[in-house]
């Protein structure tokens, strides 16, 4: 039975996908947990298609965001989106025993140099996170999160709108609202 249940959700699975990319397994949208119990929604073909006019209005779109990472781990460039991510989390924490881990976690994971995840920042950006860390506060990566919120938008966002994974989610939309 379980066999047969993880095979119906595959055969379900409404996140298109190019042949040869990492497929996520048992995903039934755009999340990443690997299950259908999430309340996630499939975007309509309009929404999708104002995510190819307004960066902001996909950035904003949880359906969009993650549609973008998937983009984006193939460009491996995925950290640009999780650094933005922990930025607006950070922001959006009042306990300050909280803003300094997540602070302190944030530099660790997409700040320091030596980490993998090291995201790209010029030379004065990073002085006043050196700066602040000294006093940490929800909104003290405010600049290098402009900075590669720009970066996305300006570099990656555009190759996105004419890549294989935008494209077939757009086609996938268009085709199951013909055939509704």
């Amino acid at each position: 039975m379980r066999k047969r249940q993880q095979s119906q959700n595959e055969e379900t699975s409404t996140v298109p996908q190019a042949p040869g990319e990492n497929q996520r397994p048992n995903t039934c949208c755009f999340c990443w947990c690997c299950c259908c119990s999430c309340s996630c929604q499939i975007p309509t073909t309009e929404e999708i298609v104002s995510w190819s006019h307004n960066f902001d209005k996909m950035m904003k779109s949880p359906a969009g965001r993650n549609l973008f990472r998937e983009f984006l781990r193939t460009e491996y460039s995925e950290e640009n989106l999780l650094f933005w991510l922990a930025c607006e989390d950070l922001k959006n924490e009042e306990n300050k025993k909280l803003v300094e881990e997540k602070a302190r976690n944030i530099y660790e994971d997409y700040i320091s140099i030596l980490s993998p995840k090291e995201v790209s920042l010029d030379s004065r950006v990073r002085e006043v996170i050196n700066r602040n860390l000294l006093d940490p506060t929800p909104h003290m990566y405010e600049d290098a999160q402009l900075q590669i919120y720009t970066l996305m938008h300006r570099d990656s966002f555009p190759r996105f709108l004419n890549s294989q994974v935008f494209k077939t989610i757009l086609e996938s939309t268009e085709g199951s609202t013909i055939d509704s």
